[in-house]
């Protein structure tokens, strides 16, 4: 986008649509996993840290969080997007983090990353959401053959 500011991975565009940089991405991951088991090594168990942040970091945020095995307390994401979603694993969130706490804030004019994307992220939580009701309601009421 022609804008020189440090940044976790490459942002090639701002649209719905946009191509994303994953490889930059998941490294961004992996150096974020490294930071909570440096926490955890000094005495803070996984379970008592939040992630957040704001754009890039709020991403990462929500991206970390539903994706380590890590058990975490819960995530603020502000002004931020769904990485990765249509890559995205389908269906419930499994793993330690299924029923974590998230607050996700946006406002409508943000100058850099449009309201949508906060909706989009928001529709997109509540389908893996609803994923898991589905899977609760199967496995209670399996299928009559």
């Amino acid at each position: 986008m022609n804008m020189a500011v440090p940044s976790w991975f490459d942002i090639i565009g701002l649209s719905p649509d946009s191509q994303e940089d994953e490889p930059g991405i998941k490294q961004a991951v992996e150096n974020i996993k490294a930071l909570i088991d440096q926490e955890v090594k000094n005495g803070i168990p996984s379970n008592r840290i939040i992630l957040g942040g704001f754009s890039q970091g709020g991403a990462l945020s929500l991206y970390t969080a539903l994706t380590t095995q890590q058990k975490l307390t819960g995530v603020t994401a502000f002004r931020c997007w769904f990485l990765l979603r249509a890559s995205f694993p389908q269906g419930p969130i499994s793993g330690a983090n299924r029923d974590i706490s998230i607050l996700q804030c946006h406002r409508d004019c943000d100058p850099l990353v449009p309201l949508v994307f906060g909706s989009l992220t928001v529709e997109k939580l509540k389908t893996l959401e609803m994923m898991d009701v589905k899977q609760f309601i199967d496995k209670l009421l399996p299928p009559i053959d």
